[in-house]
């Protein structure tokens, strides 16, 4: 039987009634309790409070668990299941990132209580701290996998996410500029620049991580894990079966993992430059070495292709940092990251009129999306140039029939 006091409050008709009754009992420990809901006429809230009594009937969570189980608590136990499955350690990083951003703005209270209203504004607050689209379907991949697994866990009754709405920036003129498929890859005068100020600017290792970039297609974190044995000099031919991952940054605690799908175990050809390059690569590094255990200076060999000056491995960041420092020395406006000279490579082998396919296999399934934009653009500007060379190579014949023309006028 509910029981209704009236209290005041401050909308228009200035009062409240709170309506209490009986819930089902709670489920771990047996007591039975009594719930409260407001509104503001005894039938709105005796509404509210049938609805939370069907909710806790069909849901069978108890009212404990939905106000001292907090979302930080839930997710974390749901990244520790998450963690067991075969996820690369960079994914696993990348959603403890994202658990951290939605514990940020999500209120600290129950994970029961937590409406939709409370997750759309967790959403807002993200895009006005500026966080990219991309970043924020990110966080919301996440939350969704959270609050479902929630829900079979009896956590909760209903999925705050649903029904979401992803904020999404206007794109500015400047955004469409720079999204330009021309700005995804190096044109080939770009190319030459480039790779001169390398050549006249680049430290040790430079000349080889870029060479190799430009003309393998493999991505950074690949050119790091890249050993001596994966290089086959009799074959010209370039094994790729790993990746490189180190967590947040510590060179130290480095590790070697799977590529980043299966299509990206793989093995090309290169050049003879390239191989060549490669061989007086491996001879100054072994100088390198030689010097350093002369000199009694610790060098800890581990085989890699591109080694710091103690023998340890390249980092992605330090590859980056090193391209940046190069493209200072040229004219080039573009956002040239190293990706940039994966993109290129797919554009050299459009060029070089290679089939999708094959360049597909070569860099490994990379953004297809990406890829057969670059492949279309090249592919396609070549058409006009064809048509160009004809006109140049055969711009006497064509001209023919206008010489047969005025013959027949005069």
């Amino acid at each position: 039987m509910a029981s209704f006091t009236k209290i005041k409050a401050k909308n228009k008709q200035g009062y409240k009634y709170i309506c209490v009754a009986d819930g089902p009992p709670d489920p771990i420990t047996g007591e039975r309790k009594q719930i409260s809901r407001r509104g503001d006429s005894k039938k709105e809230a005796e509404e509210r409070v049938n609805q939370a009594i069907k909710n806790l009937k069909n849901s069978g969570i108890s009212e404990k668990t939905l106000k001292k189980k907090s979302f930080e608590v839930v997710a974390n136990e749901w990244l520790n299941i998450y963690s067991r499955r075969k996820v690369k350690e960079n994914t696993i990083r990348i959603r403890e990132d994202q658990i951290g951003l939605l514990i940020r703005y999500i209120p600290k209270t129950g994970i029961g209580k937590i409406t939709n209203r409370d997750y759309q504004n967790a959403l807002n607050s993200l895009d006005d701290e500026e966080y990219s689209t991309n970043s924020i379907k990110g966080v919301h991949v996440v939350a969704g996998m959270i609050f479902k697994f929630a829900i079979i866990n009896k956590y909760l009754v209903d999925n705050p996410t649903m029904g979401a709405v992803i904020p999404e920036k206007v794109e500015t003129i400047e955004d469409l500029e720079n999204n330009k498929i021309d700005n995804k890859y190096l044109e080939r005068e770009e190319i030459a620049e480039f790779l001169r100020a390398v050549r006249d600017h680049g430290r040790y290792n430079d000349l080889v991580i870029f060479f190799l970039l430009l003309f393998s297609g493999m991505r950074s974190g690949e050119l790091c894990a890249l050993k001596w044995n994966d290089i086959n000099f009799e074959t010209n031919e370039i094994r790729i079966n790993k990746t490189y991952y180190t967590p947040r940054g510590n060179k130290r605690a480095y590790k070697l993992t799977p590529p980043k799908t299966k299509g990206s175990n793989r093995m090309f050809e290169v050049d003879d430059s390239i191989i060549a390059m490669l061989k007086d690569h491996k001879n100054a590094q072994a100088e390198m070495k030689k010097r350093a255990m002369n000199l009694g200076v610790p060098y800890v060999d581990e085989n890699f292709v591109i080694a710091r000056t103690s023998g340890h491995p390249f980092s992605q960041r330090l590859v980056y940092v090193r391209m940046e420092r190069i493209i200072k020395k040229t004219s080039i406006k573009k956002n040239a990251t190293p990706h940039i000279l994966r993109h290129t490579h797919v554009s050299m082998l459009a060029e070089a009129e290679i089939d999708i396919k094959t360049i597909m296999k070569r860099v490994g399934h990379d953004h297809m999306e990406t890829t057969l934009k670059i492949y279309s653009h090249v592919t396609e500007k070549m058409k006009k140039k064809a048509v160009d060379k004809i006109k140049m190579t055969f711009g006497d014949i064509l001209q023919i029939h206008q010489t047969a023309e005025n013959e027949q006028k005069a």
